[in-house]
């Protein structure tokens, strides 16, 4: 997986291995536009201003996580926590 950001692009085998690599505020600014995330556990991520356009977040858990400023426009959020 990779994904990008506003400061190079994060490579991973999953979003959790990209959070454990490269900290919880990596993914700040983070275009994830379309990404299918289902049951993802973003805790504690920071995702401001991170761009979810129509991304499945189904099932993700996003406990403690900052959603500040982010676009969620036609996300998918069914049985997100």
């Amino acid at each position: 997986m990779k994904i990008t950001t506003p400061h190079g692009t994060l490579e991973g085998e999953s979003i959790e291995a990209i959070l454990a690599k490269y900290g919880f505020d990596c993914l700040r600014g983070a275009n994830l536009r379309g990404f299918d995330l289902p049951r993802a556990d973003l805790t504690r991520a920071n995702l401001t201003d991170a761009n979810l356009y129509r991304a499945d977040l189904t099932g993700a858990i996003l406990t403690g996580a900052n959603l500040r400023g982010f676009d969620l426009t036609r996300a998918d959020l069914t049985r997100a926590n």
